[in-house]
């Protein structure tokens, strides 16, 4: 599926022969990702298409006259197309000439060199292991470093990943992002604006059936364990009174397998709680803490009136989601680094025969579309054991026309408004004044 890619400003730049070119600040999940120039990200195309040929997507042409604004407006979009469509291609993001440029580009933009680091991952328990690495390390490297140390089966690696995790006052969690394979962790642990930040492992999947996959692995029971104890304590599970007891006394005994089967029965067991955010159901201005997973979206409702409800949507009824960016964007080259100020995530539910959008207004819209992506993944991949010979196809979301792109039998649910004709920047980097609200 696509990544959250999108390019929301550019700015003129003079290099240093005084001739002028655009930089683009690419943002990744709402994070500044890296800032390159067309001419690099030209090269890397270039690059790619000798490995991959032709199953790549169109990259934007060279102009060789000076670009209209209407030219312009037009490159930075198949530039976030580009950026969207190259990433769904499993073999592109494995490869070598991929990830090189990728992390070449963050550590230039965030002015790090490749130099040697320690690093503390924290576990679910709030313990941390720190590893020594390289600044230039993926993701998915030091994912790699943290398993050997913890002795986690290479095979299981799959269902673990490293998140961006804050711990704020009262020691409420909050989970701010997945980091992608390719993104640095160093990188982002320096760059990233939100104060308490930590790099964190945790399971990275939404279907708590898979915890039977893990369980031949005692490193895996014991970050599975881990997990789901912190999760009670955070009262992100909610276990009846008496499946409390039962799991104190398993925790006593330290059963932890025991402990992990009685937990599949606790209500949002697996689930990821996102931050207090405020949504248009069931009227505009109410308050709600989302819970999501076991292929649902599970609401907790506060109503203007201070009344409470509860309301679950089901993956099987939703059709399509979008994330769309509402806030301003002050100043490109500041600590505002963040697109996260103003996110909505609208989602079309299918309710008594009915297509009707919900509205959720939160910071961590991209994770909450991220979630929905995993729910969506791992049911095709349900289906799919089930019937190896079924073609399954996702409703994919494009531009003003609606239109569907199959690619590798697999399609996107999910789309990106960027209403930039909301995005201020200073008028100095303005270089194409005026920018359409588009459809990423």
């Amino acid at each position: 599926m696509k990544m959250h890619f999108c390019i929301p400003v550019s700015q003129q730049r003079l290099d240093a022969l005084g001739s002028r070119y655009v930089l683009y600040s690419v943002y990744l999940d709402g994070f500044l990702f890296c800032r390159v120039r067309y001419s690099q990200l030209h090269g890397w195309n270039e690059q790619l298409r000798r490995v991959f040929g032709s199953c790549l997507p169109p990259f934007p042409p060279k102009y060789y006259l000076a670009m209209t604004t209407a030219m312009a407006d037009e490159r930075r979009d198949q530039l976030e197309q580009y950026l969207q469509n190259v990433t769904m291609d499993p073999n592109v993001l494995r490869s070598d000439v991929f990830i090189e440029f990728l992390k070449l580009v963050q550590l230039d933009t965030f002015g790090i060199a490749t130099k040697k680091a320690s690093l503390d991952i924290f576990l679910p328990n709030e313990r941390s292991i720190q590893v020594e690495i390289l600044t230039s390390d993926t993701a998915e490297r030091i994912l790699e470093v943290v398993s050997h140390k913890i002795g986690l089966c290479r095979e299981l690696l799959g269902y673990f990943g490293l998140f961006l995790i804050r711990v704020g006052k009262e020691d409420k969690l909050s989970v701010v992002k997945k980091l992608a394979d390719f993104e640095l962790p160093y990188v982002h642990l320096g760059s990233s604006e939100v104060e308490n930040c930590k790099v964190g492992l945790r399971k990275w999947y939404m279907d708590p059936s898979l915890d039977s996959m893990l369980m031949d692995c005692k490193a895996a029971i014991d970050l599975l364990y881990m997990q789901a104890v912190q999760d009670i304590e955070k009262e992100w599970a909610k276990p009846t009174q008496a499946q409390r007891q039962k799991l104190e006394t398993l925790q006593k005994e330290d059963n932890q397998t025991k402990f992990l089967e009685l937990a599949q029965e606790v209500q949002h067991y697996g689930h990821l709680q996102l931050d207090p955010c405020t949504c248009d159901y069931p009227e505009p201005g109410s308050g709600a803490v989302l819970s999501v997973g076991n292929n649902e979206i599970s609401c907790c409702i506060t109503l203007p009136d201070g009344q409470t409800q509860d309301a679950v949507f089901q993956m099987s009824g939703v059709k399509c989601w979008q994330v769309t960016f509402l806030g301003t964007l002050l100043d490109v080259d500041g600590p505002q680094r963040t697109l996260n100020q103003n996110l909505e995530l609208r989602f079309q539910y299918s309710e008594d025969s009915r297509w009707q959008w919900f509205v959720i207004y939160t910071k961590q819209a991209f994770l909450l579309s991220s979630c929905l992506k995993k729910m969506i993944s791992e049911n095709m991949v349900k289906l799919a054991a089930k019937n190896p010979e079924m073609q399954i196809e996702v409703p994919e979301q494009s531009k003003s026309k609606k239109y569907h792109i199959q690619q590798s039998q697999q399609k996107d649910y999910s789309s990106f408004l960027s209403r930039k004709s909301k995005i201020k920047i200073a008028k100095d980097d303005c270089v194409f004044g005026n920018i359409k609200e588009e459809d990423l």
